[in-house]
């Protein structure tokens, strides 16, 4: 793209670009003289003695010139609610919209033409509810009729013409609810699987108090009781999830016991007597002997952690440990940052989602572990309430699933894919009058609604953050544990990875961005509860539970029946886990890794054969052509460095040629771990699906029985 500074020479200011390489100009002179007298001496006969026409290094970048029509200033909502050109805005009909003007300059050049249209709007009995006029953004909410609108719609200056955002109406009343309001209570399940929550304790809340199975402090001393109140909330999301998504109606049931391990002391602070990984360790392992737990929360993170790129800390390092022992799922938050404050808030909005990506934005400690499950957050809405239906001078930065603007990034340590996943979180709002990009409780509806710690006070109440988004996928997590009580940590993970997806909003707001950045902010993405436990008539999945010698490999057959070699779309998907000893003062943190290659059409003798170790007076071994070769994404060389890998391939035509089954290699690569590790334990899943109405489901079973 052409420079910002070569745009300026021109006498013309870059106003917007976008992905698409998209670019708009606005020419305070009025005209593109300069413009055109470059693209006119492009278009003239090559000077004599040069190689290449005039301005060519310049005109060359440039694939079409045009003007904005008034089509081009119509918002996203707008042409959602099918109102694409200005001809569909209808004479009497009613809008109330935002209208939002270029950065074109100063604010005093701004607030000028905003009064223009103002004034041109209410003196066609329009009426404008609110202005804002900031460094960067200038925006007014108005209600006008169709005529009015489409008139602006040519105006030079106004970049779109929209529907405001969709306010969230229920987290007000929601968080006012008072005890005999409230739905039944119901206690977990007795065989209900444990969570434990390390945090700042948990107070016995009416609606938990039947479910909690323990509650203990590492040190004693600490007390138990959650004055700070983060433990209670995070709990909370643990046991129910979003309260918001629980219809009033039903009887409100937790997904899990909770049994509290306090670590904090009652000012939200570390313990300073204790070393962390002394207390994590403690903490977990009584948890895990006592209780039974196999499911765990920290919610919690070391801001004055910074460690080189690509190392951990002792606290991750011996999280890694223990989810090794103890065959254990610990789930922790990527942490939150503020992204702007002071002048710069504004480019709270204006710089979504770049900021996601900043060195500064780095996971917390303990986040970057490598067989932890990591996650990051997503935007319950706009965080918007009713209440600011005609306020301009408070801005939404996302919508419904896209990355939260607090949520910190990866990778982690020694490079591996963090986050893992991103679950619901809530977001942050832009709030003019306090200069602050404004989150729950004082936004509640930017956040999840939980349980206030402070329950005779108020039963519930909003918040938001990564510290929320780790327990929400806890949650579901439950759901997992309870449909394969028997199955090990490396197996769930696999599970959630083949059942994780990109949201399509959290792909169109990131459309920008590089597909490995990507991974950077949303790992392998949300997971689908529903997909991760359950194969349906055309969607199946297929698990092993194994443990390999180091430096030794396993072949598995996949079947593949004649409906899923035809023609149609159909996709299948693998995914591994393991986990490898760890070491944090080692440049290569990981003991031991493991990858996967999926065959087609290749004899089971050729692939033994070019896996197996060979002596030196055997020679290389026999190739495998690509052809047989299952082009997974992603690909190899972007996967096989973490200890949760998940890849598929999706096919249109035909593939009968390749055979009834595939086979599926799994290999463990010995490391620094080699002369001290005999086994490595591992997962993994092999997912097929086709289009509804194939029955895979039936053809597979009977296969498999023979």
């Amino acid at each position: 793209m052409l420079l910002e500074e070569e745009w300026d020479a021109l006498g013309l200011t870059l106003l917007s670009s976008d992905e698409d390489k998209n670019v708009v100009l606005f020419s305070s002179a009025g005209d593109l003289a300069a413009l055109m007298q470059r693209l006119d001496a492009f278009d003239g006969p090559i000077p004599q003695g040069q190689a290449s026409r005039r301005y060519e290094s310049f005109v060359s970048r440039i694939e079409n010139v045009g003007t904005l029509s008034p089509r081009d200033r119509l918002g996203i909502r707008f042409r959602e609610a099918g109102i694409t050109e200005a001809g569909d805005l209808q004479d009497g009909d009613i809008y109330i919209v935002d209208i939002e003007l270029w950065d074109f300059g100063g604010r005093g050049v701004r607030e000028r033409k905003a009064a223009e249209i103002e004034a041109f709007i209410e003196n066609l009995e329009g009426v404008v509810h609110d202005l804002y006029v900031g460094p960067s953004i200038t925006l007014m909410r108005a209600t006008a009729p169709g005529q009015v609108l489409r008139p602006l719609l040519s105006v030079t200056e106004i970049a779109y013409i929209d529907l405001p955002p969709v306010p969230d109406l229920e987290a007000h009343e929601l968080i006012r609810m008072e005890l005999p309001a409230a739905p039944a209570i119901l206690p977990a399940d007795a065989d209900a699987p444990v969570i434990g929550i390390l945090d700042s304790g948990l107070n016995e809340h009416p609606f938990l108090e039947q479910s909690i199975a323990g509650l203990a402090a590492f040190p004693p001393s600490l007390g138990l009781a959650d004055v700070w109140g983060h433990g209670t909330r995070v709990a909370s999301v643990a046991a129910f999830g979003d309260l918001r998504n629980h219809p009033p109606e039903h009887p409100l049931q937790p997904a899990a016991r909770l049994v509290s391990a306090k670590v904090v002391q009652d000012n939200g602070a570390f313990f300073e007597r204790r070393t962390l990984p002394g207390q994590m360790r403690e903490a977990i392992t009584r948890l895990h002997a006592d209780y039974g737990c196999r499911i765990f929360v920290i919610s919690l993170g070391d801001t004055r952690a910074r460690n080189e790129s690509g190392r951990v800390g002792p606290w991750a390092a011996t999280l890694d440990e223990l989810a090794r022992e103890l065959d254990v799922l610990i789930f922790v938050s990527a942490g939150n940052r503020i992204p702007r404050g002071g002048a710069s808030v504004e480019q709270g909005i204006t710089e979504y989602p770049g900021y996601l990506l900043e060195a500064a934005n780095r996971l917390f400690e303990p986040a970057g572990a490598a067989n932890i499950i990591t996650v990051g957050s997503l935007a319950n809405g706009t965080g918007l309430g009713i209440r600011h239906q005609h306020d301009a001078h408070v801005r939404p930065i996302t919508n419904f699933l896209e990355p939260s603007p607090f949520t910190r990034t990866g990778p982690g340590a020694g490079g591996v894919r963090k986050p893992d996943f991103v679950d619901i979180g809530g977001t942050l709002v832009f709030d003019a009058p306090s200069a602050r990009l404004q989150g729950a409780p004082i936004f509640p509806e930017a956040g999840v609604i939980t349980l206030n710690h402070q329950y005779l006070r108020q039963l519930l109440t909003s918040g938001n953050g990564t510290s929320y988004a780790a327990p929400m996928l806890a949650n579901k997590t439950a759901y997992l544990m309870r449909r394969f009580p028997w199955a090990s940590a490396n197996l769930i993970r696999a599970l959630l990875a083949g059942a994780a997806a990109l949201p399509e909003a959290a792909d169109r707001a990131l459309a920008a961005i590089a597909p490995d950045e990507k991974t950077r902010i949303c790992g392998y993405g949300q997971v689908d509860t529903l997909r991760a436990a359950y194969s349906d008539d055309h969607r199946v999945v297929l698990f092993a539970e194994e443990r390999l010698e180091i430096n030794q490999f396993a072949v598995y057959r996949v079947p593949i029946p004649q409906d899923f070699q035809g023609n149609g779309r159909r996709t299948i998907r693998v995914s591994l886990a393991f986990d490898p000893p760890v070491r944090r003062t080692r440049a290569e943190y990981i003991g031991t890794k493991m990858n996967f290659r999926l065959l087609r059409g290749c004899e089971i003798d050729r692939v033994f054969e070019h896996f197996r170790a060979r002596g030196a007076e055997e020679g290389d071994p026999p190739d495998i052509p690509d052809r047989f070769k299952c082009a997974l994404e992603p690909t190899p060389s972007r996967r096989d460095g973490n200890t949760l890998q998940t890849a598929a391939q999706t096919y249109q035509r035909d593939t009968d040629a390749y055979g009834d089954e595939y086979y599926l290699v799994v290999r463990c690569v010995g490391g620094w771990a080699e002369g001290q590790e005999v086994f490595q334990n591992f997962a993994v899943t092999v997912e097929l699906e086709h289009q509804p109405g194939i029955q895979l489901h039936a053809r597979l079973r009977q296969r498999l029985r023979v």
